[in-house]
């Protein structure tokens, strides 16, 4: 069997991971079975019923892009139905707002396009890649220190109203869970032996399905039975490009995440971006400002995603940064095989929704209601429309035969952390560790003002026309980076940033 390196959000994730390859499981099992155990375990951040995208390339073919997100519920819905949803704020980020409640859920997809990898991509046996998140669910895991630290915040808008979500996230005496705390989750653990058991059809037309449309009927949310049986996974091409004899192959419309990622990566080539100097620094940021810029006034809300990604992408190729201007909650794993297989896996379940499927601890998206991803408002999309996504799980192949997986969590950083750690390691020609730890820039636009996020030990001091925002070194702002690659001579190496608790493990191999 091959070795497999996986990269992922936490040891007991990237342990998973392994365990599944050391059972004869390739990149693909190791990704997924590693996102499967952060969904269970990375409290508030992630949740298992979300969305996902995959970016498999396979050694010998060509790359996929598996788009198993959240899809807008609603479809033959009684419109005279009220919607239960509440629109909380946390001062989380510096100060936040979300809506949560059955009404903010959309409809889950990530279990269903795990279904189509492990079938189409796989190794392993279907039922092998949930045995990690079943073993630490039913014995106990340690809270992350990430998740403690977000939950401090949510722990009471978002999972201390509903009585059967509360519990899952507080301790006895009714305080939030800490990080270091050790948390069991029964239900969920005998939830995913019948997933593993009876496979995905238990979500989608089973009784999981029955369970989760009763209680959005009930509790006023707008997931209907035709919504999950008709939900499927959607297999498209990535989205590529050049960069200095890599190819690059990321998340593809309708998503946004891995066009703005491509075109701040064409940017760079088309600049003639270096390194890290003071006039390099000032060109990645003025790279950053125009794409995001871009994004912002043509790709968000309900547009036709499509031809504004191919105008984007045409605009960076061209270097033209003017006319670019004139238009937490993630987790990620990465996996890379001794074949050359590379998986890349994003996961999102939005900040949470608070709710559970009734009597399975199966925690809930509240996609609907991210604000910052829901400009044409909260339930204005067509049922069976895709959300708009930042993530952008992305795989990437040189000429010599390097071969990198790698992705991130962050939400508007995700684009400018990925962006960042390919053109570290395929420009400056850094290892994957130092590429990952090094500090990072991202540009946006903070209480009304064109501003570049940096981190200590970035020369800024030829950027213009954005104000300078330091934060801590390190900041979990920017990110958490997870890569997993096999070099030229076939050996495996990762990093998982310092950013966040992640975790590198190498498993399989004949011994």
């Amino acid at each position: 069997m091959p070795r497999t390196v996986v990269a992922a959000a936490s040891v007991v994730a990237a342990e998973g991971g392994q365990a599944v390859a050391d059972l004869g499981g390739n990149a693909v099992d190791a990704a997924i079975a590693a996102t499967i155990v952060s969904m269970s375990t990375e409290l508030g951040i992630m949740s298992p019923g979300g969305g996902a995208f995959l970016t498999i390339w396979p050694s010998d073919g060509d790359p996929v892009v598996i788009d198993a997100y959240a899809e807008m519920p609603g479809r033959g819905r009684d419109e005279g139905r009220a919607l239960r949803t509440h629109r909380i704020h946390m001062e989380y980020g510096g100060g936040m707002e979300t809506v949560v409640g059955w009404g903010s859920v959309a409809t889950p997809g990530a279990f269903a396009g795990f279904d189509v990898a492990s079938r189409e991509y796989g190794a392993a046996p279907w039922a092998e890649l949930f045995g990690p998140a079943v073993g630490a669910l039913r014995s106990g895991f340690a809270v992350s220190q990430a998740s403690g630290y977000y939950l401090s915040y949510a722990h009471d808008v978002i999972y201390g109203w509903d009585t059967e979500t509360a519990p899952l996230y507080h301790r006895a005496d009714g305080s939030s869970v800490q990080g270091g705390d050790i948390v069991r989750n029964v239900c969920l653990a005998d939830c995913f032996a019948r997933l593993a058991d009876e496979g995905v059809r238990l979500l989608y037309q089973g009784d999981l399905a029955t369970r989760l449309v009763k209680a959005s009927e009930e509790q006023g949310g707008l997931i209907t039975k035709r919504d999950l049986e008709e939900y499927k996974p959607v297999v498209r091409p990535p989205s590529r490009t050049a960069l200095r004899g890599w190819d690059v192959a990321t998340n593809s419309p309708p998503a946004v995440g891995g066009a703005t990622m491509t075109a701040i990566l064409r940017l760079v080539e088309r600049l003639d971006i270096r390194g890290w100097t003071a006039s390099d620094v000032a060109r990645f940021a003025s790279a950053q400002a125009a794409v995001f810029s871009f994004r912002q006034s043509v790709l968000d809300g309900d547009t036709d995603r499509f031809a504004g990604v191919e105008m984007l992408l045409n605009l960076a190729e061209a270097g033209n940064l003017e006319d670019l201007h004139s238009s937490p909650s993630t987790v990620h794993a990465s996996a890379v095989d001794e074949t050359g297989l590379a998986c890349s896996i994003t996961a999102s379940a939005g900040y949470g929704s608070g709710v559970v499927i009734p009597g399975t601890g199966f925690g809930l998206n509240n996609s609907l209601g991210e604000l910052e991803l829901t400009s044409e408002g909260l339930h204005a999309l067509a049922p069976g429309a895709r959300l708009l996504s930042n993530m952008a799980p992305t795989v990437a192949r040189s000429a010599d035969g390097e071969v990198m997986a790698l992705g991130s969590p962050g939400a508007a950083r995700i684009t400018s952390a990925i962006a960042s750690v390919l053109m570290n390691h395929i420009v400056c020609g850094m290892d994957v560790e130092s590429a990952v730890s090094h500090p990072r820039i991202h540009a946006e636009v903070f209480e009304g003002d064109p501003t570049l996020a940096v981190e200590p030990g970035v020369d800024v001091s030829q950027v213009r026309d954005l104000a300078i925002r330091t934060l801590p070194p390190l900041s979990m702002y920017f990110g958490g980076v997870q890569a997993a690659m096999r070099d030229a001579e076939s050996r495996l190496t990762g990093a998982a940033d310092p950013r966040r608790t992640g975790a590198v493990r190498i498993g399989g191999g004949s011994d």
